[in-house]
């Protein structure tokens, strides 16, 4: 079973940085890879939104709202990708969640397996005023 997990929020006030992670693990077998991993937000009342995505040759796009003020990156080694989060709003408060297109991993029972559609738990931003 492979798994996303994110961490990093939490209490911000405007004008403040956070940096959230988002690491694959698998339950019994070793990550290979992270596929063009995302992070999406949803903030209360409001549908999950893209905010921004990497592709695994570095190209990036962003919601124009955080364009300039956030920055993906991934650490193949680590098979983690990052958002940093700079000069934080209050209309950033929402629930951050990673997601992948595709996790590759060596399953000691399966062997190579392709894991798709996997989301993370979230993480809580808020930005205080």
């Amino acid at each position: 079973q492979v798994q996303l997990v994110e961490s990093g929020g939490g209490l911000v006030q405007a004008g403040g940085s956070l940096r959230l992670s988002c690491a694959a693990s698998a339950a019994s077998g070793v990550i290979l890879s992270i596929n063009n991993p995302a992070w999406y937000r949803q903030a209360p009342g409001k549908e999950r939104e893209l905010v921004a995505r990497i592709t695994s040759g570095g190209t990036t796009n962003y919601a124009d709202s955080v364009k300039g003020r956030f920055t993906i990156s991934r650490d193949n080694a680590k098979k983690t990708a990052y958002l940093q989060m700079n000069s934080l709003k209050p209309e950033d408060t929402a629930v951050y969640y990673c997601t992948a297109d595709s996790i590759l991993f060596n399953d000691q029972a399966m062997g190579l397996r392709e894991a798709v559609n996997h989301w993370g738990q979230g993480t809580l931003v808020t930005v205080s005023a």
